[in-house]
């Protein structure tokens, strides 16, 4: 051999050598995705937060519309209704239909109960009463 040729020890010896510069760029690279995966994270959830933080704002009121004093909730001209909110004014407690019912000395009937529960259902979306809980109803306290 003549000292131009490379023997089989030397060749093996650089791709060795190869190898670990190839190993150490890619290990390199990694570190590079770690951290800009990390950096793309925090400002995905930056965006998020923002997009959250627009979206709860266009919901609140504006407050030049709610500067002037909202108008009581009228309460509808049926009689029953006059009935129903007396039963309230003199319960201390959260009340039912069925309980409505028999406070207004109203046969307690399937037919009676669900009348009255629709009407308070309507005083509820008036913002008349509250429903503390699926079908107990009271008015609310300010």
């Amino acid at each position: 051999m003549t000292g131009g040729e490379l023997t089989l020890g030397a060749v093996l010896a650089r791709l060795e050598e190869r190898e670990g510069e190839i190993a150490a760029q890619a290990e390199a690279a990694k570190e590079q995705i770690a951290q800009l995966t990390a950096q793309f994270n925090e400002l995905d959830r930056a965006a998020e937060e923002v997009r959250i933080m627009r979206k709860t704002l266009l919901k609140l009121p504006d407050p030049q519309l709610s500067a002037a004093p909202a108008p009581a909730p009228r309460l509808p001209d049926h009689p029953a209704y006059q009935q129903i909110m007396a039963v309230f004014t003199a319960a201390d407690h959260p009340l039912r239909a069925r309980q409505v019912c028999e406070a207004m000395d109203l046969t307690v009937a399937p037919n009676n109960i669900d009348n009255i529960r629709l009407k308070l259902k309507r005083l509820t979306d008036r913002w008349i009463l509250a429903e503390t809980e699926q079908g107990l109803f009271t008015q609310p306290r300010p």
